[in-house]
């Protein structure tokens, strides 16, 4: 996908092209891979191309864990990964879970790390340290930044519930994305499928603006109850699975078994759309 498309064009045209909502996570943990991969940290690259070509078909994005690349020293892996995702898949866009929260040049250069290094299409950001720590996404035209808002954890609530003007902090969030924020056009908010109520209510506040939402399969989030939270006549979400997917089978047909349990998963959700 070049530099000059936008992150949330692609997307629409990603989620009526497929005619789905699944974003497919990439959190590759070498001790959970199955066979002759088992514990081979070097094969990270295999196993992720594996499962993106089988799932790509059901998918209308990716999601990358930075986390679990870099632990590994794998972050070359990484690199070759979005790289062929682009080009065995265009038209997907790639969203670099990496959660970067600083300011000033610091925040520049993460930017550069996202969007020059790994060509993802989007970075999700901590809002924690205000605009100046988001403005410098924003300078890279056409790409998306993705705003943790309400996350899927429990302990979100030790912040993201805390009144502010007589609202949760989330809501304030959610506002300011949605009203001061997004002059580029490019902002989405992570809103956690395990809080579907709170999805409603950002949903509310945004309007049409994409959301990311974690938390189905292994975190146990409600797939209708998110599905009629958050939708949109467009789409409006990136639903995502991870671990659900990744380790769906334990041989050699691991990458079969991904592919029917990203299938279920995307029919699941459209059972709701």
């Amino acid at each position: 996908m070049s530099t000059s498309y936008s992150f949330v064009r692609s997307l629409n045209d990603a989620w009526k092209r497929t005619g789905s909502l699944l974003c497919v996570g990439l959190d590759p943990e070498p001790k959970r891979f199955p066979g002759a991969l088992a514990n081979r940290a070097d094969k990270i690259f295999d196993f992720c191309r594996d499962i993106v070509d089988a799932t790509a078909p059901f998918a209308s994005a990716f999601k990358p864990q930075i986390a679990y690349f870099a632990a590994h020293r794998a972050e070359d892996q990484l690199e070759a990964l979005i790289g062929h995702i682009h080009d065995r898949h265009p038209g997907l866009p790639v969203i670099l879970d990496a959660k970067r929260g600083d300011i000033g040049s610091t925040a520049e250069q993460y930017a550069r790390e996202a969007f020059e290094r790994y060509r993802a299409d989007a970075v999700t950001v901590n809002p924690y340290m205000g605009f100046d720590s988001i403005e410098p996404y924003l300078a890279h035209a056409g790409k998306g930044v993705i705003v943790l808002c309400r996350t899927s954890n429990p302990g979100g609530s030790d912040l993201q519930f805390l009144e502010t003007g007589g609202r949760p902090l989330y809501q304030v969030v959610a506002s300011l994305a949605a009203e001061k924020w997004n002059g580029s056009g490019e902002l989405g908010l992570v809103v956690g499928a395990t809080f579907p109520k709170e999805i409603e209510v950002v949903r509310g506040i945004v309007g049409e603006m994409p959301l990311l939402i974690p938390g189905i399969g292994a975190q146990g989030g409600d797939v209708e109850a998110t599905v009629r939270a958050g939708r949109t006549g467009g789409g409006g979400m990136m639903i995502n699975s991870s671990r659900a997917i990744l380790y769906a089978g334990n041989d050699e047909h691991f990458a079969e078994a991904a592919a029917r349990a990203a299938l279920e998963t995307r029919d699941k959700i459209n059972a709701y759309r």
